[in-house]
C-alpha cells in the first residue's frame, strides 16, 4: 500500500494511492482510518511530508564507503562505528516531493545531497529484539539529507548545517510491506547518477537501529529514522535538480535554488 499525505484546500489529508488516482481517507495509517468517496488525480495533487513525525532521528554516519569518504575528506583514517548511535533531526526542515530546496544567501558551494532510507513507526515498540523490529514498522520512504559541509566541520552542533529551513526533502509516499534488504537506492543530480548503493550494505540495519533503540526509548506511532548514505556526496548549486530513486518506492524530486 503507499500512503500519501496532500494539501487538500488548506487541509493536510492522508490518502491511498492507486495507479494515477489518491483515494482520500478520513483518519490517518497511525489511528483509525476509512476510505472516502473522494477520488484525486495524482497529478494535480501538492504532496507533502509524508508524515510530520513526533520524534525524527538520523542514524548518521551508517555506511562504510561513507564514512571512508568523509573521514578522508577531513584528512583522517575512516574509523566505522562500534555501535549504533543515533541523533536528531528538526521537523522545520521538511519539505515534500517536487518543492525547492533553499540553499541560504551565507552558505558555501558546499551543499550537498544524501539520498537515504526513511523508516516509518506505526506502533508504540519498546524493548523488542531484533526479529520483532520490522512488526512495528508502518512503511518506508525517501529522504534526502541536505547538509552544508562547511556549518557541519565548524558548528558545535548540526543545528544549521542539516536543520535549515527545506534541508530534509522527503516522500513522495510511503510504502508498506517492503523487505528494506531488498532496496536499492540511486542519486540523480541534474539528470547525471552520481550514487548508488544497496541498503543491505549498511554496517547496522533496520532490525538492530530499532531493537537497540527500543532498549531505551520508546518509539512512537509516526517516529521515524534516516538511515544514512553511502558513497561520496557532491555540491548542489544553483538550477540543479536533485532525484532520489529507492526500488520499491519510486522517485523523491526537488530543485536546487540558492537564496537571492
Amino acid at each position: 500500500m503507499k500512503w500519501c499525505r496532500f494539501d487538500n484546500g488548506g487541509k493536510p489529508t492522508y490518502g491511498i494511492v492507486e495507479g494515477s488516482n489518491v483515494v482520500e481517507v478520513a483518519g490517518s495509517p497511525f489511528t483509525r482510518y476509512r476510505r472516502t468517496a473522494r477520488l484525486h488525480r495524482l497529478s494535480g495533487l501538492k504532496l507533502l511530508p509524508p508524515v510530520i513525525p513526533p520524534t525524527f532521528y538520523a542514524a548518521g554516519i551508517n555506511y562504510p564507503e561513507h564514512v571512508t569518504w568523509a573521514a578522508r575528506m577531513r584528512g583522517q583514517e575512516p574509523n566505522l562505528p562500534k555501535k549504533a548511535d543515533v541523533g536528531y533531526r528538526a521537523n522545520n526542515a521538511l519539505i515534500g516531493h517536487n518543492e525547492p530546496i533553499i540553499i541560504p544567501k551565507d552558505a558555501t558551494d558546499q551543499v550537498q545531497y544524501e539520498g537515504e532510507l526513511v523508516v516509518v513507526i506505526g506502533k508504540q515498540c519498546k524493548n523488542v529484539t531484533e526479529a520483532q523490529a520490522l512488526d512495528y514498522v508502518l512503511g518506508y520512504t525517501i529522504g534526502n539529507d541536505v547538509s552544508e559541509r562547511t556549518w557541519q566541520r565548524g558548528d558545535r552542533t548540526l543545528w544549521r548545517a542539516k536543520n535549515t529551513d527545506t534541508f530534509k526533502p522527503m516522500g513522495p509516499w510511503i510504502v508498506t510491506g517492503l523487505n528494506p534488504d531488498d532496496l536499492h537506492v540511486k542519486i540523480t543530480l541534474s539528470g547525471r547518477v552520481v550514487g548508488e548503493y544497496d541498503v543491505k550494505s549498511a554496517i547496522f540495519g533496520v532490525r538492530h537501529f530499532i531493537s537497540e533503540m527500543s532498549k531505551y526509548l520508546t518509539l512512537y506511532p509516526g517516529d521515524m529514522l534516516w538511515m544514512g548514505t553511502d558513497g561520496a556526496t557532491e555540491n548542489m548549486k544553483d538550477g540543479d535538480v536533485c532525484d532520489i530513486e529507492i526500488s520499491g518506492i519510486g522517485v523523491l524530486s526537488n530543485p536546487v535554488r540558492r537564496e537571492r
